[in-house]
């Protein structure tokens, strides 16, 4: 019995050292799987982690916009509600001059073709004007009619309804991220380009309340602006606002020298009629840009294709004078500054993200929703690298199964790869991130040498 119980020991203290000599291995392995990138954290809040809880409107808002709208004589808000919401999401970009003279030449070109296919002799004049109207024709039904959208005081209470707790939950989780990769962040003034209901400026307080002095709110609508300072007066127009400093503007400040610590455009770019009006809305929102320029578009693929060129405008375009020659810096959600990868898929799939939010109660409303949403980031200080650490962005919903994770990350090479995460191949730190982590997350480089896997 006695040698039986020594042999037992034996065995536990040999099991023992090859669990610490194989820990010790897979740290010289894995050397970014070490604890060392979680900062003291728990797995679950690593430095990654930038995705948020179902969000709540801020209950003095909250109150607010239930007041206005009970105060409102719109009927069958809901359903107007939902047919906008349904509108926005499948609204895109006016078509371009050139884009149109292109495809009407092509038109004619091969009416033309086909009428030469068939011979005889014909009266040209006559041919002419019938290739003409039927160009035209074609066009017309072919074509996405784009308007500008303007806003009356009914119109929106209804955008109100539709938008105001999903844009506050896309520009908080946005937000989110500056405030815990650079915790340092203070800004003392902040710029909301097409602020509609001013969801910028709750968001923003909610994180930098005690640091921000002057928020300017911009957009052209004057009726969205009074619906904007009626939420921050609450259910009376005589009361104080909630949020101080805060100042309604129909256009830009004028002067080029002019910067704000934060600027924000959500919603914004795609309701600017051509291609050369984003550029120059860009450029000027950069000029106005001290600190970090946050742009937020719906998650469809118009919504990226905007934002991506958006980035190639900043990142590849050079001004004859700027006033503050820092150059852009792709903060946030890509780890490069290479063409986007997911434009060269196919099917194109948008690179967008989700966050549940709680939207304002109606009957027949759920109590919890999702907005799907695009955004782009850009700093004026250089972010690549992120403190020695190769960072990934996980583009899709993780996949958690037993010992093992599937991920779909973006790499800092700018390339999309599906990844097998496991405790053995890529460390015990790195794997237990991996099960916390979700779409939109961040996580170190995980792609083992001998493995690589792109997403073509």
């Amino acid at each position: 019995m006695a040698f039986r119980v020594y042999g037992a020991r034996v065995l536990y203290q040999r099991v023992v050292a090859v669990r610490i000599m194989y820990r010790a291995l897979s740290a010289e392995v894995h050397p970014q799987s070490h604890a060392d990138f979680l900062k003291g954290a728990p797995h679950r809040k690593h430095p990654g982690v930038t995705n948020l809880k179902t969000l709540r409107l801020p209950d003095e808002l909250q109150k607010a916009a239930q007041a206005i709208i009970h105060g409102t004589e719109v009927s069958g808000l809901v359903d107007k509600a939902r047919s906008l919401t349904n509108f926005l999401w499948s609204r895109k970009r006016a078509p371009e001059d050139v884009t149109l003279r292109e495809r009407a030449m092509a038109l004619e070109k091969n009416l033309w073709e086909k009428t030469k296919e068939k011979g005889g002799d014909v009266d040209l004049q006559l041919l002419k004007t019938q290739i003409t109207k039927k160009v035209l024709s074609d066009l017309r039904k072919t074509t996405y009619h784009w308007s500008p959208m303007r806003y009356d005081e009914e119109l929106g209470v209804v955008y109100m309804v539709a938008k105001l707790a999903g844009g506050y939950a896309a520009v908080k989780r946005v937000l989110n991220e500056i405030k815990k990769r650079d915790p340092s962040f203070s800004p003392h003034s902040l710029l909301d380009f097409g602020s509609g209901l001013g969801t910028a400026v709750w968001a923003s307080h909610s994180f930098w309340g005690d640091t921000l002095k002057e928020m300017v709110c911009v957009d052209n609508s004057g009726a969205m602006n009074t619906i904007a300072d009626r939420l921050l007066r609450g259910s009376s127009e005589k009361d104080e606002p909630v949020i101080k400093q805060v100042y309604f503007r129909q256009f830009l400040p004028v002067s080029p020298k002019v910067q704000f610590d934060l600027v924000v455009g959500a919603f914004s770019l795609s309701e600017l009629a051509s291609q050369k009006e984003r550029e120059d809305a860009i450029l000027t929102l950069w000029r106005k840009t001290s600190s970090y320029l946050v742009l937020v578009e719906n998650g469809t693929k118009e919504g990226h294709q905007i934002l991506m060129d958006a980035r190639d405008i900043l990142l590849k375009k050079q001004e004859r004078t700027a006033h503050d020659p820092r150059r852009p810096s792709v903060f946030a959600p890509c780890p490069h500054e290479s063409p986007c990868p997911k434009l060269f898929q196919l099917p194109v799939v948008p690179c967008n993200f989700s966050q549940a939010y709680s939207p304002l109660p109606f009957p027949g409303v759920p109590d919890r929703l999702t907005e799907r949403f695009s955004y782009l980031v850009l700093s004026r200080t250089d972010w690549a690298g992120g403190e020695g650490l190769d960072w990934a962005r996980l583009t899709a919903p993780v996949l958690r199964r037993p010992r093992h994770v599937h991920c779909q990350v973006c790499c800092s090479s700018g390339e999309i790869k599906r990844v097998v995460v496991t405790a053995h191949r890529h460390g015990r730190d790195v794997y237990r991130c991996a099960r916390s982590s979700d779409w939109g997350d961040q996580l170190p480089i995980i792609q083992p040498e001998d493995d690589s896997s792109n997403l073509d």
